[in-house]
């Protein structure tokens, strides 16, 4: 089995990563921002990533043009919003969507050849991007959008894609203890991978959000 991870050097991706790693007939494919990246496997290798950049897209697929993966997550992103904002930056909302939509689904769309029939492209989203999301404030709203935005382009990808047996997941991680979540969070990244590698190893209706193993509402 082969697999794509975007954002692997720390978090969620490096958890996820190390996770399928423990099955020796499983191979690893992850990106960095840097190419830099702490894992030491001889079934993975990492390529340098800027999903802000329309060439650093266009670079890394010409280099793994000719593989094929079964299974796909979208899991870089930023946040860049204080805990406090409220207003909306255009500058900042637009560095947040170049990379947490413009990037992701350009590179997606890329990716898409790459991508065996049956196989599974999972998008690491956000109960902060779900309209459904309970006790809902105004705050990051940057970051809010750009997970909204990333949601219902799985729910259309879901339907390109159905006459090659495609799955396309999103899945709310929840608060979980890393970078971006922080040191409070209860959730740990290696509780997410777990989850994560359930979810595209299983045979699920494509075009839904999850959350702990079980469906949520958008």
């Amino acid at each position: 089995m082969k697999i794509l991870i975007t954002g692997c050097s720390r978090g969620i991706g490096l958890a996820t990563a190390n996770l399928y790693l423990e099955n020796h007939n499983v191979s690893v494919t992850g990106t960095s921002t840097s190419g830099h990246y702490p894992i030491n496997h001889p079934n993975f290798k990492c390529f340098s990533l800027d999903l802000s950049s329309s060439e650093s897209i266009s670079n890394f697929v010409s280099r793994i043009k000719d593989m094929k993966f079964d299974i796909v997550i979208n899991n870089a992103a930023i946040l860049l919003d204080d805990s406090n904002q409220l207003s909306v930056d255009l500058p900042l909302l637009k560095k947040t969507f170049d990379v947490n939509v413009f990037g992701t689904i350009e590179f997606t769309e890329q990716m898409l050849p790459c991508v065996n029939a049956g196989g599974h492209i999972i998008n690491i989203s956000s109960e902060w991007g779900a309209f459904s999301e309970s006790n809902f404030e105004a705050f990051q709203p940057h970051y809010k959008m750009s997970k909204a935005a990333l949601n219902m382009y799985t729910k259309m990808l879901a339907k390109r894609v159905e006459h090659r047996n495609i799955t396309v997941s999103a899945l709310d991680p929840g608060w979980t203890k890393t970078r971006m979540g922080g040191v409070e969070a209860p959730r740990k990244p290696m509780d997410v991978a777990k989850e994560i590698i359930n979810l595209s190893t299983s045979k699920v209706p494509s075009g839904t959000f999850w959350h702990q193993g079980k469906a949520r509402q958008w």
